[in-house]
């Protein structure tokens, strides 16, 4: 099923890796666009930034909180153009703060929007894609899906738990024609550490050095299209700091020791 001639929904289209998915795939043929984030203003300047046509793109405001109101979303988006081909879902939000210090609501936030939002989509779409018999899952984890860092515990722990979700969903639903893909970014260079959360909730405020350093959204998601293209289950996009997964593989001790010897941010 190729990405031209599709129905592709971006969540967290307004800004970052996900506005910069929206603006890649617009280049294809004959592709049909859903753009989900809060700020309607930002959507809106993002489906113009796109150059399709308004009968192409529906710009669909929406909490990835509000766990409710997900169905009613996905029902829009069948209304308008029948089907859902592809769907990327890249909300998220990340911390700054030691477990020691974190207020508990942080960690219900977090969990909240990175992983509760997540699944409950997932689930509003899928009858859908069932119906269809096909459709592709693409969900942005992080390298901290796959290991443990500091004032990053309760980032990791939802990114983490979405690989057990969405490996255990590809079982599942292969034999039915639907595909999952997991991506794990390093460094990108978005405001991803300006909205970090800070141990009261509060938000962090500021572009850390390694974001400033990281690769750009552009190239990432081109890098992202091609391994969708080719079916890929989970792919790893970034700068070196993609080596501390294959560390954690295959030799942990050493990854621990570099890990806790690291600065938090």
């Amino acid at each position: 099923m190729p990405l031209s001639n599709a129905v592709i929904w971006i969540t967290g289209a307004s800004s970052g890796i996900g506005e910069a998915i929206a603006l890649a795939v617009s280049k294809l043929e004959n592709v049909k666009l859903v753009l989900s984030a809060r700020r309607s203003d930002e959507l809106q300047r993002v489906a113009i930034q796109t150059g399709l046509p308004p009968s192409n793109v529906l710009v669909l405001p929406m909490d990835m909180t509000a766990l409710d109101s997900l169905p009613n979303h996905v029902e829009r988006v069948r209304q308008r153009f029948g089907r859902i081909d592809y769907l990327f879902q890249n909300a998220g939000i990340t911390q700054r703060s030691t477990v020691l210090d974190t207020d508990f609501s942080v960690y219900q936030r977090l969990m909240d929007v990175n992983f509760f939002g997540v699944v409950a989509l997932t689930k509003a779409v899928l009858p859908l894609m069932l119906a269809q018999g096909s459709g592709h899952f693409i969900v942005t984890s992080s390298v901290a899906g796959k290991l443990g860092t500091k004032q990053r515990s309760g980032y990791c722990a939802s990114k983490h738990a979405l690989h057990g979700f969405f490996d255990a969903l590809r079982a599942e639903v292969h034999n039915a024609g639907l595909r999952v893909t997991i991506v794990c970014p390093g460094y990108i260079k978005t405001a991803i550490s300006v909205n970090a959360l800070r141990a009261d909730g509060q938000t962090h405020g500021k572009m850390d050095d390694n974001q400033e350093k990281g690769m750009m959204p552009e190239e990432f998601a081109q890098r992202l299209l091609q391994a969708v293209s080719k079916g890929k289950e989970e792919v790893y996009i970034g700068g070196s700091e993609i080596y501390g997964i294959y560390l954690k593989r295959f030799l942990p001790g050493l990854l621990s020791r570099i890990l806790r010897n690291r600065e938090g941010t």
